[in-house]
This record gives C-alpha cells, sequence and structure tokens, in this order.
C-alpha cells in the first residue's frame, strides 16, 4: 500500500510536536464529525433555496425564466467541476482543498446574501458550487484515507451518508424556517459562520494526505476539456425544461459536450500523467457503482422537487409546514442510512444496494399514486417518505463504499469525484427529463378541458414519480449485474474480522 495513506502521514500538532495519526477513536470521531457538518451544508444549499425562490423572485426583480438559474447555476457549476476537485485533492493535498473550497463556498455565500441584482446571484450560486465542487470529493478521499476499509469506514460512511442523505430534506426545512422568519439572504449567510469554522478547525483535526503516484505537472487540456465537457451536459440537461429537448439549442449542446467529453478521451490516452487515468475503471465494483449512482440521482434528487411542488401547491402548505413534513423522511434517511453500514459489514455492499434501489421503487411507486383532490399528507406523503428514506439510505451508504472499495490511496479523491459526479449529473438529467415530463402531461390535461389546475398538476407528478420508480428497478437490474458479488463478499468477510479487504 502506498505511503500517502493519511493516518500515516506526520503533521504538527497543537503542542508543537508531531502527530503522525489519527490513531485514537476520539480523533477520528471529531474529524468526520467535522467532514460531515461541512458535507450537510454542501448537501443543503442545492435545495434550502427552493423554498426562498419566490421571495428572492420578489426582492431582485427576477423574471420567471431567469429564477430557476438560482438553483441551476449551483447545479452547473458543482456538477461540473467536480472531477477536477477530487484530482486537485489528490494531487495538491485533501486537506489544503478542502481549506481552500470551505473559504470559497463561505465568500460566495455571503456574496450572495448581499445581492442586489439578478446576475450578481446567479453569479455568487455558481462560485458556491465550485467550491462544493473542492470540498466534497476533498471530504470523501479524507474519510477514505483516515477510515480503514473494513468495518471502521463501513461505519464512518454510514455517517456520512446519513447526514448527506438527510441534507436534502433538511434544507427544505431550513429554508422555509429561515425565509418567513428572517429574510431569504439568510439562507445564504447560514453557511458563512458554518465554513470558516470548519475550515478554521481542519488542522486540527485532520491528517494531509496526497497522492505520491509520481505524478508531475497537471493535465491542463484534460482537465479544461472535461470540466467544460461536464459543463455543458448539466447546462444542456437543466435547461431542456424551458428550451426543449428536441430544439437546436438543446441538441448543439449536447452535441458540443459529446464532442469535449471525446476529446478529453484522446487526450488522457496520451497524457503521461492523465487527469482521469482510465486504469481506475479496471476495477468492475467502482464501474457497477459509479453507473448505479448515476440512476440513484435520476430516481431520487427530482423527489424532493416534486413533493415540495404537490405540498405547497396542491395541500396548499405554507413553506414552513412543507418543510416540517419533510422532518419523518430526514429521520428516516438518518436512521436506515446507519442501519445500512451495518448490514454491508454483515451481507455485503451489493446485497444492501440492491435492496435500497427496491425500497426506492416501491416508494415513488407510492408516490405515483398522489391525489387531487382529497389528497392529504398522512395518506399521500407520509408512508411513500419512509419508504424511500429507507431506500435512499440503504442505496447511498453501500454505492459509496462500492465507489472506493478496492482504490489505490493516491486515487481515493479520483474515486470520490466520480462517485459524486455521476450522482450530481443523474440528478441534474433526472429532474430534466421527468419535469418535462411532468409538464407536457399536466398541459394536455388542461388542453383536453380540464380546469380544477390541481388535478392537472397532480397528474403530473403521478407521471414524474412513475417514470422515476422505472429508473430505480434499472438501477437494481444493474446492481445486480455490475456489481461484484466476490468483492461485496470480500469487504462484508473482512470487515467481519475486522481487517482490510484485498485490494482487488
Amino acid at each position: 500500500m502506498s505511503e500517502d495513506v493519511a493516518i500515516h502521514r506526520p503533521v504538527p500538532s497543537r503542542s508543537g510536536g508531531e502527530r503522525t495519526s489519527l490513531e485514537t477513536p476520539r480523533a477520528k470521531n471529531l474529524a468526520l464529525m467535522l467532514l460531515a457538518m461541512t458535507q450537510f451544508v454542501i448537501v443543503i444549499d442545492a435545495s434550502i433555496v427552493n423554498v426562498a425562490l419566490p421571495s428572492i423572485g420578489a426582492a431582485l426583480h427576477f423574471s420567471r425564466a431567469n429564477l430557476s438559474w438560482v438553483v441551476n447555476a449551483y447545479t452547473l457549476t458543482f456538477g461540473g467541476f467536480l472531477l477536477l476537485g477530487g484530482r486537485l485533492a489528490d494531487l495538491l493535498g485533501r486537506r489544503r482543498m478542502f481549506m481552500i473550497g470551505l473559504v470559497l463556498f463561505s465568500l460566495a455565500s455571503l456574496a450572495g446574501g448581499l445581492a442586489q441584482s439578478e446576475a450578481w446571484l446567479i453569479i455568487a450560486r455558481a462560485v458556491q458550487g465550485l467550491g462544493a465542487a473542492i470540498v466534497s470529493p476533498a471530504a470523501l478521499s479524507i474519510i477514505t484515507n483516515t477510515f480503514a476499509e473494513g468495518a471502521e469506514r463501513n461505519r464512518a460512511l454510514g455517517i456520512w451518508g446519513a447526514v448527506a442523505g438527510a441534507g436534502g430534506a433538511a434544507g427544505v426545512l431550513l429554508g422555509g424556517i429561515l425565509t418567513s422568519g428572517l429574510s431569504w439572504r439568510w439562507v445564504l449567510f447560514v453557511n458563512v459562520p458554518i465554513g470558516i469554522i470548519a475550515a478554521a478547525f481542519a488542522p486540527r483535526l485532520l491528517v494531509e494526505s496526497h497522492s505520491d503516484d509520481g505524478t508531475e505537472g497537471f493535465d491542463i487540456p484534460g482537465a479544461v476539456t472535461v470540466t467544460a465537457g461536464l459543463a455543458l451536459l448539466v447546462y444542456a440537461v437543466v435547461d431542456a425544461v424551458n428550451v426543449g429537448w428536441g430544439s437546436t439549442t438543446t441538441l448543439l449542446r449536447l452535441a458540443g459536450s459529446a464532442i469535449l467529453l471525446a476529446a478529453f478521451v484522446v487526450i488522457e490516452l496520451r497524457q503521461r500523467h492523465p487527469l482521469l487515468p482510465f486504469t481506475i475503471f479496471r476495477l468492475r465494483t467502482l464501474r457497477g457503482a459509479d453507473i448505479v449512482g448515476l440512476l440513484i440521482g435520476m430516481s431520487l434528487f427530482s423527489m424532493f422537487f416534486f413533493i415540495s411542488l404537490y405540498l405547497q401547491e396542491v395541500l396548499h402548505f405554507s413553506p414552513i409546514k412543507a418543510g416540517v413534513s419533510y422532518l419523518p423522511l430526514a429521520v428516516g434517511i438518518i436512521l436506515s442510512a446507519g442501519a445500512a453500514s451495518q448490514f454491508v459489514t454483515r451481507i455485503g455492499f451489493k446485497p444492501t444496494l440492491i435492496a435500497g434501489m427496491l425500497f426506492i421503487a416501491a416508494g415513488l411507486l407510492w408516490f405515483s399514486r398522489v391525489r387531487a383532490p382529497g389528497g392529504s399528507y398522512a395518506v399521500d406523503v407520509l408512508g411513500p417518505s419512509i419508504l424511500a428514506a429507507i431506500g435512499l439510505g440503504f442505496s447511498f451508504v453501500p454505492v459509496t463504499i462500492a465507489a472506493v472499495t478496492g482504490v489505490e490511496p493516491h486515487e481515493a479523491g479520483l474515486a470520490s469525484g466520480l462517485i459524486n459526479t455521476s450522482q450530481q449529473i443523474g440528478g441534474a438529467l433526472g429532474l430534466a427529463i421527468l419535469a418535462t415530463l411532468a409538464n407536457s402531461r399536466t398541459q394536455s390535461i388542461l388542453h383536453a378541458g380540464t380546469h380544477d389546475t390541481s388535478v392537472a398538476l397532480t397528474k403530473g407528478y403521478d407521471r414524474a414519480f412513475l417514470v422515476g420508480a422505472g429508473f430505480a428497478i434499472v438501477g437494481a437490474i444493474l446492481a445486480s449485474v455490475l456489481i461484484s458479488s466476490r468483492d461485496s463478499r470480500e469487504h462484508a468477510e473482512a470487515a467481519q474480522r475486522g481487517q482490510a479487504a484485498a485490494t482487488s
């Protein structure tokens, strides 16, 4: 094993001496708490502004078409720069990039909260996404390098998954409370003290690590092409709802993205020290986990969007009441993610992941029967929310574990960037597809003569949830085919023995 593993790298301690590792459980728990708290903030920022959008639009005089870019600008740069962020962490230092990303994220949050115009806020949100794309893979790779593969890492990633998974639900609740109680600006201001405090504590709680694989210099052509290609892909899918999937604009953007990504592949095959060494894909389980991660994003990320719309536009919940309605979902995710880490140790990540995808499918199928008129939270939302929460915990944790299983320490940031990228691209693609289907269904029902808008909207949500369930079922099938049963079994056996699984 490479000598760059984080627990072996000496760093100064607060007393002026050298600390060679995070050897005590307390030190590791404090490090995990810091990393999980940071990921929580990163995740909620994709959803916290949703409830505040009407207030933002009124305050800054947004056009209706441009208001969605308060969310999309963040998603665009987050998804586009994740792979680059992961590799920067490997090459320049994971703790260093974690801190740089946090400072950038915090400053952009402050700028966004102070925004006085439409363009100002959108640019600030884009820079926030860039900071998040640096922080998230760095944090995940620090966990991978700090906690030994097996039961210890499963537990750490279970906590990570619980916090990250609950972030989407908590964002809606927190957004409603801050917007109603203070101002929409506080959904951005709240990040600033958290980010600065986390960056300040990082040198004390985290150990620096970086790749010692002999890489010299940086693959700038590869970085430019893959970042531009991924960003253009996310841009194409999130804006397809506005301009149409079959429009010339969307087709040209998709074609441009394909050309850039193809150029990236050519560059990487010729580079001596590529940004993305394709040898990492020799790991069958990593390949399968990244593909399934894409489908998790496609099936689940849009669920929060449509539930929020159903609660507020059909059931007429206030922002705070809609936010509180997410509490069972958030608690369910936390509990199921903790349980999932135990199941991964006992039976392996593959059966746990398949079960999670089936729970997601069941929850979304139940959601596809939401009613109007006559719908209610207790009958139409609470039950499927609990099923979806179990599914999210049982899928997010094992897919993350699978995505970093057997990865060499010097490629931890790269593997972390890949699984994050898969989920973010999947989320953007899934939301674009499902929103298009929902809008199309709603419009066709209105044109057919239905005068009850809530009925037409609900029929559109039904269609979106049904197709989302289909994505989850495909994910379960692909997990059973693409992920190695041997890797899963050996990982569980090694975790039960309390030792790291052998590198595949």
